[in-house]
């Protein structure tokens, strides 16, 4: 009977003892109890066959001995079965040799069972040279073991080949390791393939979802087979896909092994799905493991609440695991509690340390400070650094000192970069030197990131190009509306006084009188003084004169010299020449030059009018 194939993994494991989960000596089992006395009844009959001078029974009692712990009495019987042949009796002597600690004699009779074809003395041959240094002798007995068909040999050949960079080696011996059910190799073969995807090597995108997709199927053998780091990686893989259920199993599974980082992704995927009080329970777990991402969670949960002492204890503890962003957050709660030398410190510290965004907060705490000089390096390290925030904070940097060409080259990497507010700038800046085509480019992008001002300032571009349309009364029937105009909408719809006053023009070019007045009353209640005036001519057409010289005169009040002629011309009208003159010399001091000669004729005439 040849047993090394288990005294092979009893090798190569170094587990000797009770597996975890299994009941103790005070818990035996009637299970366990039958199992003690079938061992024991074997082991009686196996002592009379080696009394017989059976040497098969002399090597599986060597073995069974062996694997209690009962070295002295194993030696004899595996020694004797050696003698008589035995290749099994001589790759487990090796084994009990090793365990004593006589090394080189363990090889020895580890030798003599390969040289008979024993896979498992192959493999642990290879591992004993390899331990040695001896990388080709190890090479040597671990290809006989893998080529027999040993799944440990196959899985340490493939570890060998990869330290010596033969990746294509390695993968072929880790996937056939993996094939015969060694958990380790799957997860190692499908992080060999998850790499390949992400680098998709030649821009061959079916080829890096083809190795996705594998990695995926070798990632759940690892993880079905009790693989805790390759349930994580699973659980990674479904939560990216949307499939949350799966994910938090798999999370679940893997964090009840002990993994932290996947007790740390369980408490996100609750915290997501509302469950803030279980998310906390295993935040606290994976915290309590050494896992710096789930301290910085939980410190920021507890800042949530107000309750800022216990966030900070989390955020050290966070920075005792070696994470970054414990530091950066203790700088953040520093400065929302005002305590700017403190947050400063912080900040220092996570910055040194190469924290992008705490390179970032440093900057903008010395330049709020006045410090400019002291800014400016550290906004450069942080976008150097890949902080997009910084790129865009040293362009408005130098944009202050006037040194366009460096704010615009600051600009332009933050809006590579999907910056909204520096794609505006970089539209702005090609509009100035007159590069339509790529202001338009720039304008598409910060709109369609949010910018009101870029929806606006691209409708002014797309409404240059359009042709003049025709005239329309108002309450005609509306047109279709233009694509500058849905960008008028848009921005008018995020506030922008300026795009409300020209959606107002726009409707009301159309005829859409209703639609003209809102948009003007949003504006001019927003303090637009176009929009008041133009909702007070828009009034006085429709017969409501009185509402709209409340209008015209906050418009007035506001500086707008129209208004002010217009209710210069109104009380003029209504014979209050007094009160006309007034608002024709605001008209004329306020321009332009247009209004102001108009309204510098009507006040001479309300003045001769006043003296006769």
């Amino acid at each position: 009977m040849n047993v090394m194939g288990d005294m092979a993994n009893l090798f190569g494991t170094g587990r000797f003892a009770q597996p975890s989960g299994q009941p103790s000596d005070q818990e035996e089992t009637a299970d366990e109890a039958q199992e003690a006395a079938d061992e024991a009844a074997e082991e009686v009959r196996l002592r009379l066959a080696v009394d017989g001078g059976d040497v098969e029974a002399m090597s599986v009692l060597g073995a069974l001995l062996l694997r209690r712990g009962d070295f002295d009495g194993a030696e004899s019987h595996l020694r004797a079965a050696t003698a008589a042949g035995d290749r099994a009796a001589a790759n487990n002597l090796g084994v009990l040799l090793h365990q004593r600690g006589y090394a080189d004699e363990a090889a020895g009779w580890w030798r003599i069972a390969a040289v008979a074809g024993s896979a498992a003395a192959a493999h642990a041959l290879g591992r004993h040279f390899r331990e040695r240094g001896d990388e080709p002798a190890a090479e040597y007995w671990l290809c006989q073991s893998a080529e027999q068909g040993h799944v440990l040999g196959a899985y340490a050949l493939a570890d060998l080949l990869e330290h010596r960079g033969d990746d294509t080696g390695s993968e072929r011996w880790m996937r056939a390791a993996a094939e015969r059910g060694h958990r380790e190799a799957a997860y190692r073969l499908a992080r060999t393939l998850d790499r390949r995807a992400g680098r998709r090597d030649g821009g061959d995108d079916e080829a890096a979802a083809l190795a996705a997709d594998e990695a995926e199927q070798w990632y759940r053998q690892a993880a079905a087979r009790g693989h805790r780091r390759g349930a994580l990686h699973l659980g990674t893989i479904l939560e990216k896909r949307g499939e949350l259920k799966e994910a938090g199993r798999w999370y679940l599974t893997s964090a009840k092994d002990g993994e932290a980082r996947a007790a740390c992704a369980l408490g996100f995927l609750l915290r997501d799905a509302g469950d803030t009080e279980s998310a906390a329970v295993w935040w606290l777990r994976a915290a309590q493991d050494g896992d710096g991402n789930a301290a910085n969670a939980l410190g920021a949960l507890h800042a949530e609440r107000g309750e800022t002492q216990t966030a900070e204890r989390w955020y050290r503890a966070a920075m005792d695991a070696g994470d970054d962003n414990g530091a950066y957050n203790l700088g953040l709660l520093c400065a929302e509690q005002g305590r700017t030398t403190q947050a400063e410190q912080w900040y220092r510290r996570a910055a040194y340390a190469g924290h992008r965004e705490a390179s970032n907060a440093l900057a903008i705490l010395l330049l709020r400070a006045g410090d400019e000089a002291g800014a400016e390096p550290w906004f450069s390290k942080a976008a150097e650094a890949g902080s997009v925030d910084a790129a865009f904070n040293l362009g408005i940097l130098h944009a202050g000192r006037s040194e366009e060409r460096a704010a615009l080259r600051w600009y332009e990497r933050a809006a590579a970069a999907g910056h909204t507010e520096a794609a505006l700038q970089v539209g702005m800046a090609r509009l100035r030197g007159g590069d339509e085509r790529e202001a338009e480019r720039f304008l598409r992008c910060a709109a369609g990131g949010g910018s009101a001002e870029a929806a606006y300032r691209l409708a002014t571009v797309l409404d240059a190009r359009r042709p003049p349309a025709p005239a329309h009364e108002l309450g005609e029937p509306a047109q279709e509306k233009s694509e500058c105009e849905e960008w008028y909408e848009r921005a008018a719809s995020q506030g922008h006084r300026r795009a409300q006053v020209r959606v107002g023009m726009l409707a009301a070019a159309r005829g859409d009188v209703v639609e003209a007045a809102r948009w003007y009353r949003e504006a001019a209640e927003a303090g637009s003084r176009n929009g008041a005036f133009n909702l007070g001519l828009l009034l006085a057409r429709e017969g409501s004169e009185p509402e709209a010289v409340v209008w015209w005169r906050r418009a007035a009040d506001a500086g707008h010299g129209r208004a002010a002629l217009r209710l210069a011309l109104v009380f003029a009208r209504r014979g209050e020449l007094a009160e006309g003159q007034r608002w024709a010399d605001l008209a004329v001091s306020l321009g332009p030059a247009e209004v102001g000669e108009r309204a510098a004729r009507l006040r001479d005439a309300l003045r001769q009018e006043l003296s006769a």
